[in-house]
């Protein structure tokens, strides 16, 4: 299995008060299966996709009543010398590293304008057992409304290079303020930065955005609604593929992507 590259995303995972559900949601879905549960490790337990391991779920720990949501990882070779830099640009951590048996160690941390996410640093779990398939990790997203925070923090804590995306003519993209954010070059992009606007509520705090490839968008979020699912925005083609932006039934935010239905020319970037 390949390892992921430093700041790479390599694990999703998310907590639930109703697992069950949670499991019964995403089968339907995204047409995952489900190992068992780990109870040396809260109930931890894998989701499948074609047999290859793609996110994880797992209850909430006693006496915590934090809200349903998916929590991206991002790959460090060092999980102490990122917590320290995201200490130093500004960020906070939720949880110290803390070695997860043989399977390597994990943190959970909070960018500047409070958007959460973890870090892992692998030991015999290496990450996605697949990626950019249907019913795998497709692309992530980080949502705020203060762009430079997060912008001035994630190439202090991973080997990061940025891109801005040119809205070009297409009205659509009048005023978007996105950028792009790579590891070893521009052909390799991991992760999205976008600026929420006025169609965002106050009350939504920043986030990060998880994508999952299905093979049709329409169809996945039929399904997502009629099992209690809010959408929304989209399906929305474009030129990465046909979206939409959802939550589940207990509330964790999610979005859907059919890569396959692409439409219109990719957008310019420019050095950011």
């Amino acid at each position: 299995m390949a390892e992921f590259a430093e700041g790479a995303p390599c694990w999703v995972d998310a907590m639930f008060k109703d697992v069950e559900g949670a499991k019964a949601f995403y089968s339907d879905v995204l047409g995952w299966t489900f190992g068992d549960a780990a109870s040396e490790y809260g109930n931890y337990t894998q989701a499948y996709s074609d047999g290859k391991a793609v996110a994880a779920v797992v209850p909430p720990m006693p006496g915590g009543d934090a809200p349903s949501q998916w929590c991206l990882y991002f790959a460090s070779p060092d999980a102490a010398a990122t917590a320290e830099k995201i200490k130093s640009a500004g960020g906070d951590l939720m949880m110290e590293p803390m070695q997860v048996g043989t399977f390597g160690t994990m943190l959970i941390a909070k960018e500047p304008s409070g958007a959460v996410f973890g870090v892992w640093q692998p030991g015999e779990h290496k990450g996605f057992e697949k990626v950019g398939e249907p019913g795998a990790y497709a692309w992530a997203e980080v949502f705020t409304r203060e762009v430079g925070k997060v912008d001035g923090f994630l190439p202090k804590v991973f080997p990061y290079g940025a891109q801005k995306m040119e809205p070009g003519d297409d009205p659509e993209m009048a005023g978007m303020d996105y950028k792009i954010f790579s590891v070893g070059g521009t052909e390799n992009p991991v992760l999205g930065r976008m600026n929420m606007g006025e169609e965002f509520p106050p009350e939504i705090p920043s986030y990060v955005q998880v994508y999952f490839s299905v093979p049709d968008c329409d169809e996945a979020v039929a399904k997502a609604t009629k099992r209690g699912g809010t959408l929304h925005f989209g399906p929305m083609d474009s030129p990465f593929g046909r979206f939409a932006a959802l939550t589940d039934q207990q509330g964790a935010a999610f979005a859907v992507i059919d890569m396959s239905k692409t439409s219109g020319a990719m957008p310019k970037m420019s050095d950011a």
